[in-house]
């Protein structure tokens, strides 16, 4: 496990490095985004091929890439005719003449470490040398299907309310936005908590619940609904919004 920790830790390493210069040329921090899900996909690429395969690591290296390849490619689509994210512009603006290595370290390399941190349940996965399909398997699954479809119908809301957006104070509060401020992230943290389920009869499987863990504590109090919110705090109709529906965990009644 040391061993592939580390072999990780270099991958994701040169990776950040990449996409650093990448961004750089292209004159877009926000490519990060992009990154971060394709990150995750190769790593599991890489955790195939190097390492013996069996059923367990399998299907979450399986899930992962459909979860990866499906959130880059509409970010990669969402953003690919328009301006840098604004909360890459506001950091451009704010780091001034210290922009280009507090990027490097404070977006990619940073994003790297998180990426090693959440995908350390799958890690165990592949370190084991053999595993087999339990009843966690099939919940895990259930649990993932539903993350999945929740993050993916929440994204299409949001795209589809944008494209018919006239006023700028506007807010969607329809659909999956009824019940959660943020379905979409609401989404991803089911499908990390669904791969947690599904590595758990694995030996020593609870230390890695730090992956799942990390995951819902950026999401919830860092870079996910605290940065997105920001842009609102003036809006009094968003404000309102807010006291009634809860950031992400759905509120049906």
């Amino acid at each position: 496990m040391i061993r592939l920790v580390i072999e990780v830790a270099g991958i994701l390493s040169l990776y950040a490095v990449l996409w650093f210069g990448v961004s750089v040329v292209a004159r877009r921090n926000d490519l990060a985004d992009v990154a971060w899900g394709m990150g995750y996909a190769l790593i599991c690429l890489y955790c195939y091929l190097a390492y013996p395969s069996h059923p367990v690591a399998i299907l979450c290296y399986t899930l992962i890439l459909i979860w990866a390849v499906r959130l880059s490619a509409y970010i990669y689509i969402r953003n690919r005719k328009k301006a840098e994210d604004f909360r890459y512009q506001k950091w451009r603006q704010e780091w001034g003449k210290y922009f280009y290595i507090r990027s490097f370290f404070q977006v990619y390399l940073l994003q790297a470490f998180f990426v090693l941190i959440i995908i350390s349940p799958v890690m165990l996965a592949s370190s084991e040398s053999s595993s087999s399909l339990t009843g966690w398997t099939l919940l895990g699954c259930a649990f993932w299907i539903t993350g999945f479809i929740w993050q993916a119908v929440g994204d299409y809301q949001l795209a589809m309310f944008k494209r018919r957006k006239r006023n700028p104070d506007e807010i969607l509060n329809t659909g999956l936005w009824n019940y959660s401020r943020h379905p979409n992230y609401f989404g991803e943290l089911l499908m990390w908590w669904a791969i947690y389920l599904i590595i758990l009869p694995l030996p020593n499987s609870y230390y890695f619940v730090i992956g799942p863990i990390t995951i819902t504590l950026l999401i919830r109090y860092v870079s996910g609904v605290p940065m997105l919110e920001e842009r609102f705090q003036h809006n009094a109709q968003y404000q309102l919004y807010k006291k009634k529906v809860p950031p992400l965990f759905p509120k049906f009644w």
